[in-house]
């Protein structure tokens, strides 16, 4: 097995995911860093593990996004028969390695794709990222990606595991060159190409912090959501239309109790408290833990704020990412399958 990971700036997550790497038995396996052009303390914290090779990406080409030419360096450059991409934030349960590659052969398929357990911290990760793993898992079913007979297809770029040859028929990342979105880019060819492909959440097997500031996670979720969800304007509507009901609700159960309208305050406030089951009920499928669940109703202001931010940003004809700014033209938005 190859290991690809791919690091711009990551002083602050890189060695915890190469210790983990690092320390997985039951599999032989080769990690490849691609430095793609850090300006911090990345490149020496990779050196500094004697088994870990640093390669640097060639210049990047016309129209390609950073991390795909950082990949597709790193894809070049490995020498196994499954290639897993894996970002430089994540850290790898032990024994992980080799019960991904005896899972993907369990379910026959040619990419394996984990969604880590998403590691938050503050507010704002609490409040935003549970909303937007939510209405992940409910755009995205895994049952469906893994079903060879539905047309859906997803992967999560954080744990991306992928047979070379499988990799290889569909051009690898240079077919998805352009993508901002090359996980899910990448899924759907290969399922096009009639592969198949096992998808779920991977808590048991990595974790990963994606963003430690609010402007990375405005940045990130800028650049992605308008290309996970296929209408973010009419998603923007639906959420916070899902937080003002509760607020309009118990208001009202409020002033009906003032005015000793007791039956009528009571069957509001029993309506409006069903809604926000319903609500937790969904939020609880994105695997985050209580004190963000909670919080989450407060992120869907937020996240309608993000969709929006996004949408306008491709609408404009510029993303940013990085330290790179992508032209959002360029970047064709695909219609979930």
């Amino acid at each position: 097995m190859s290991v690809v990971v791919p690091a711009r700036n990551e002083e602050a997550s890189l060695r915890a995911c190469l210790e983990s790497l690092l320390a997985q038995v039951g599999i032989e396996f080769e990690i490849i860093v691609v430095d793609d052009g850090s300006t911090d303390r990345t490149r020496a914290i990779a050196q500094s593990f004697p088994d870990v090779r640093v390669i640097t990406p060639g210049p990047l080409p016309p129209g390609w996004t950073g991390k795909n030419n950082a990949v597709a360096a790193g894809a070049r450059e490995a020498r196994g028969e499954w290639l897993l991409f894996t970002d430089a934030d994540t850290v790898h349960q032990p024994g992980s390695l080799a019960r991904a590659v005896a899972e993907v052969e369990q379910h026959h398929a040619d990419l394996l794709s984990y969604s880590p357990e998403q590691e938050v911290h503050g507010f704002w990760e609490k409040a935003i990222m549970p909303v937007i793993f939510a209405e992940l898992a409910r755009t995205y079913r895994p049952s469906d990606v893994s079903d060879p007979r539905s047309p859906a297809a997803a992967a999560n770029g954080q744990y991306l595991l992928i047979t070379r040859r499988a990799y290889d028929a569909v051009g690898g990342h240079a077919a998805v060159a352009t993508s901002l979105l090359e996980d899910v880019a990448l899924a759907r060819a290969v399922k096009s190409s009639g592969r198949n492909i096992f998808f779920r959440f991977g808590g048991d097997a990595v974790r990963t912090r994606m963003y430690r500031t609010l402007p990375q996670l405005v940045e990130g979720w800028t650049k992605n959501l308008t290309l996970l969800f296929p209408h973010p304007g009419r998603l923007a509507l639906l959420r916070l239309l899902d937080f003002a009901i509760p607020i309009v609700g118990y208001t009202v159960a409020l002033s009906a109790w003032l005015a000793v309208a007791v039956r009528f305050a009571f069957a509001t406030a029993t309506i409006t408290s069903l809604f926000m089951l319903f609500l937790l009920r969904r939020i609880r499928q994105a695997h985050f833990p209580w004190n963000a669940n909670v919080l989450a109703f407060l992120g869907l202001p937020l996240f309608s704020y993000l969709l929006l931010r996004s949408k306008l940003s491709y609408k404009r004809g510029k993303v940013s990412w990085k330290g790179r700014t992508y032209a959002g033209e360029s970047v064709p938005v695909a219609p979930i399958s």
